[in-house]
């Protein structure tokens, strides 16, 4: 059964329209590109980098489910801006654009807004 609330990530492929749809507690996310910070004239080296990173979420499958057959949906909705580690999600090319699939419980927070 599809949920409409959640509607597939279009993506093109070569002329072609295809609808990528993330399953169960898995989201697409595009990452935000962050500039280097220089604070006193020191660069930090990328090892030491490793604070969260901030994506918006693409698309979102429509939840686990629960022993019993219960689906339960996810927190995070296309639109939502969020965090996560920097290691985390598998990177993935769609038509010459970089996103992230992850599961649901690596996003650190969510960014509200307003």
């Amino acid at each position: 059964m599809r949920r409409t609330s959640r509607p597939p990530f279009r993506q093109t492929f070569g002329g072609d329209i295809m609808d990528v749809r993330p399953l169960h507690d898995r989201i697409i996310v595009r990452r935000h590109e962050e500039g280097e910070q220089n604070r006193g004239g020191i660069i930090t080296p990328d090892i030491a980098k490793e604070k969260p990173q901030r994506g918006t979420v693409i698309a979102a499958g429509s939840g686990t489910v629960r022993d019993g057959g219960t689906r339960v949906p996810l927190d995070v909705k296309a639109g939502d801006v969020i965090l996560f580690g920097k290691y985390g999600g598998q990177e993935i090319k769609l038509d010459g654009e970089e996103y992230l699939i992850m599961r649901e419980d690596e996003v650190l927070a969510v960014i509200e807004t307003g």
